[in-house]
């Protein structure tokens, strides 16, 4: 059966509709970037909060920035902005129907959909899942690189914005110019102080175009920091198959995802926001401990079995974790290198946190690929990884087990894989990423001298020393036997 507004009622009886009148909802958040996880996770909430009696004008209207959410557009669009949710564990499915979109922007380059949307007063939040690598942030800095080409375009070209950032700055102007008062910016992707560095980069643009606005931003619009998490896999053929088959439901953007989901965010809005802390939300006054303990435990263990996982051969998270070298070096290195140097959470145990992200990892369901984990390593290492090494090697602490993660993701760059199949091109950096991995096959830390990445943490001979040694035992010995080394403790 179609998914549509027509069709909600003849459903499989195990798929929850909304528990709310649609009609009603008016969409207060325009959010920018609807793949998978913000469809799982932020929708999600809105959701609930909907269906608990919470106040309607909090729907969300869909935007894009790229060419293929057009086509996302579209298949949403024709089933009423409805998606299936399907959470899945060892216990079973759990399906419900999202509905608190209440429209999709008109996606184009000149992003004319998404500025009319924010002259409206009435979305008074702007949220964004643009990815890791889409702030502009220098890894050398650690700020925002305000000499990077598209922004440099942005600043010349005020009216016709080409970032998501200068889009933004565009809708707060107009906004001031009509007295109105501006929406919160609020980012919801993996990345660090996600609304300092979001702010960084709209007030990078306006102090370019206007010093007088960015004064104006700067104080009258919030940019909340918020902390995010709930795995969520690729949408595969197998999955939507499943979908079909399992419950009836033919549906054109199903997300299929874990069932655990965490929100930690700062109480910083500028023109109000839903009661979010109904429906689990945490607000607290700083997001940074848990940001801490998420990106570097979690993300950053995402990273240590992804590429060990695909240089040997395994497909999925959980295949990973079920490998006994490879679960062995995720526990060593979180456990002596990156929870040694988490700061305190409150009311969390690190040590039982850390069990929890095993046992995700390890949900045979979610079938999350290690591909999907190895992608985009140029834009994560230097978030969920080096921070680690960089902390580890100011408190003196061994970073054996995080240079060899950083010589893993090195060996898999090399595009050709210990039984000389092809690795897939996987980054947007893949090219230089090849290239420098070739070089390094010979003269390690010509990988490390890629300081867009490795910063201060590159020019280190400790680091230095230890990412030489993992990565020639990787290529003299292979990945299973410096795996075991490693364990071994023999690899220092």
């Amino acid at each position: 059966m179609k998914l549509s507004a027509d069709t909600l009622g003849d459903l499989h009886p195990e798929i929850a509709r909304p528990a709310y009148d649609r009609s009603k909802v008016t969409a207060g958040i325009l959010h920018v970037g609807l793949g998978n996880f913000h469809r799982a996770h932020q929708a999600v909430y809105l959701d609930d909060l909907l269906a608990k009696g919470g106040a309607p004008d909090w729907g969300i209207l869909g935007a894009g920035v790229m060419p293929a959410d057009t086509t996302m557009r579209e298949g949403l669009k024709e089933q009423d902005c409805l998606y299936t949710v399907l959470e899945q564990d060892a216990s079973g499915d759990a399906g419900r129907i999202i509905g608190v979109m209440t429209d999709f922007a008109p996606v184009s380059a000149n992003h004319a959909g998404i500025l009319r949307a924010m002259e409206n007063p009435a979305i008074r939040i702007v949220s964004l899942t643009v990815t890791e690598g889409g702030y502009f942030v220098s890894a050398e800095t650690g700020g925002f690189n305000p000499d990077h080409p598209a922004i440099l375009a942005d600043i010349a070209n005020p009216d016709a914005p080409g970032t998501i950032f200068g889009a933004i700055v565009a809708g707060l102007r107009a906004r001031r110019a009509a007295g109105q008062v501006p929406f919160t910016v609020m980012s919801c992707d993996n990345v660090p102080h996600n609304g300092d560095v979001c702010r960084a980069a709209v007030l990078g643009i306006a102090a370019g175009q206007d010093t007088e606005l960015a004064a104006w931003i700067g104080e009258n619009v919030a940019f909340p920091n918020g902390m995010v998490d709930r795995i969520t896999p690729a949408t595969t053929e197998a999955r939507v198959t499943h979908l079909r088959e399992t419950f009836g439901i033919e549906d054109a953007r199903p997300v299929f995802c874990e069932p655990f989901r965490q929100w930690v965010l700062e109480d910083k809005f500028t023109a109000g926001r839903p009661a979010l802390e109904e429906v689990g939300v945490q607000f607290v006054p700083d997001v940074t401990p848990y940001e801490h303990m998420k990106i570097r435990i979690l993300n950053g263990g995402h990273a240590m079995i992804a590429y060990a996982g695909a240089l040997l051969g395994l497909t999925y998270a959980h295949d990973a974790m079920a490998h006994e070298l490879v679960r062995g070096f995720l526990e060593k290195v979180e456990t002596e290198e990156v929870i040694p140097i988490v700061p305190p959470v409150p009311d969390t145990s690190l040590t039982e946190y850390f069990k929890l992200i095993e046992a995700r990892f390890s949900n045979p369901r979610v079938e999350d690929t290690l591909a999907r984990l190895c992608h985009d390593g140029s834009n994560r290492q230097p978030k969920f990884i080096v921070p680690s090494a960089a902390d580890c090697l100011a408190a003196g602490r061994s970073v054996d087990g995080l240079a060899l993660a950083s010589a893993l993701w090195c060996r898999y760059c090399f595009g050709t894989g210990e039984l000389h199949e092809e690795i897939p091109e996987n980054d947007p950096a893949w090219d230089r990423l090849v290239e420098t991995s070739k070089e390094a096959r010979n003269r390690p830390e010509a990988w490390l001298e890629m300081s867009d990445i490795y910063g201060e943490v590159g020019q280190s001979p400790i680091f230095r020393e230890a990412f030489a040694r993992a990565l020639n035992s990787l290529w003299v010995n292979g990945t299973e036997a410096t795996l075991k080394t490693y364990l071994d403790g023999a690899l220092s």
